[in-house]
């Protein structure tokens, strides 16, 4: 009986030893193993309930985001280092707000895309936007801004401008290599990336109006069907060549106006797509009105706001290209022009400078110095040279 024991319990040392071996060797010599083995902070951060990953705001907040200078905790930095920038079109007819994610993105370049109507491209990096849309199609000097965000930033859209000539967005989405690569087209990708939601404003909505993702969703669908996180698929980091702007802390709130309102009008007669910007004080930030109207976040419930709003005068013109009522536009993105900047309540003159498609738009003061800017969400406003801007 004795003998017995002895020889199960020396089997079973045997055998502890043998796994214990074959499980160090694998991983400790394959190190993708070893890394699918541990939790990554998107599995492991919680959500809340409009299913935006959040994080521990008592943390530390010693880390700060590259595209607008807010300061996060390293645990959202080891988040967000898991992908790179994304650039969402989401549209702003009036009978498609209030939309979804704006709220919660980065950076904010609006322009009018066709008839008067602006729309948004919504930069992503450092925070969850949880649903997004409803996301529209493509347009060339959208490409222009989002080709600002390091290499191979994913560019989501329904579609785009597709007729021969300067403003045929997706030809050039190919001639720069994004296709099937870092462009998220929803053409190419589909369910259950992209989904149609018509009773989302609860009521029936146009089928145009109707298309949205979520930022969790095609920061997976790129990981896992594009190869494409921080690195590419050659293991370059998307910030290689990536410029971000220099940052600052808020003035003091002795030092800072009692308000401020910007009206900005792009085209004249289309005033349901008119902004005003009216600056809190106590806040140190600007809320949005379209339309006459605050401007909201649906599933936010909350008032879109911006801590740094630029307005860049940019020369607009048709097309040509033979659209339908030659509604295809194009904007001067590249070479220099005015520029206001308005952060801290107050509104600072200067210039703007983009060398090519790929090179950062520049900000200026009146002396040439780069601005700097306050750690904070980042609302640029695209308006043609004939555009209103009135500031009280």
């Amino acid at each position: 009986m004795d003998k017995r024991k002895i020889t199960i319990i020396f089997l079973t040392i045997i055998v502890y030893i043998l796994s214990t071996g074959i499980s160090y060797a694998l991983f400790s010599k394959n190190p993708i193993t070893s890394q699918v083995n541990v939790s990554s902070p998107l599995q492991s951060t919680p959500k809340d309930t409009t299913g935006r990953i959040t994080f521990d705001q008592n943390l530390p907040k010693t880390e700060p985001c590259p595209l607008n200078g807010v300061m996060y905790s390293s645990k959202q930095k080891q988040w967000w280092e898991q992908h790179r920038p994304l650039g969402i079109m989401i549209e702003n007819h009036e009978n498609a707000r209030p939309q979804s994610g704006i709220s919660a993105a980065d950076v904010v370049y609006e322009a009018v895309a066709e008839g008067g109507i602006t729309r948004f491209l919504t930069v992503f990096y450092c925070q969850d936007g949880g649903q997004v849309g409803p996301v529209r199609s493509a347009r060339t000097y959208f490409l222009d801004f989002i080709s600002e965000y390091g290499a191979n930033p994913l560019y989501v859209h329904v579609g785009g401008a597709n007729t021969p000539g300067p403003a045929d967005a997706l030809s050039q989405i190919n001639d720069y290599e994004w296709g099937g690569y870092n462009d998220l087209n929803q053409f190419a990708v589909g369910f259950p990336t992209f989904w149609r939601d018509y009773n989302r404003l609860g009521q029936e909505t146009a089928t145009e109006h109707t298309m949205y993702s979520t930022t969790s969703k095609l920061w997976e669908y790129a990981k896992n069907q594009r190869k494409l996180t921080n690195v590419d698929s050659d293991g370059i980091l998307w910030d290689k060549s990536f410029l971000p702007y220099s940052f600052k802390d808020d003035v003091v709130v002795s030092q800072r106006p009692e308000k401020q309102t910007i009206n900005i009008q792009f085209w004249s007669g289309y005033k349901q797509y008119a902004v005003e910007w009216v600056y809190d004080k106590t806040k140190n930030t600007y809320l949005r009105n379209n339309g006459g109207v605050l401007h909201m976040d649906k599933d936010t419930n909350k008032t879109l706001t911006a801590k740094n709003i630029i307005v860049l005068s940019i020369k607009e013109s048709n097309a040509n290209d033979g659209y339908e009522n030659n509604l295809h536009l194009l904007y001067k993105t590249k070479g220099s022009g005015k520029a206001q900047v308005f952060m801290d309540g107050n509104k600072i003159n200067g210039t703007w400078r983009k060398d090519s498609r790929t090179s950062r738009t520049l900000i200026f003061d009146s002396s040439g110095d780069p601005i700097k800017f306050d750690r904070g969400n980042l609302w640029f406003e695209v308006l043609p040279l004939d555009g209103e801007i009135v500031v009280k």
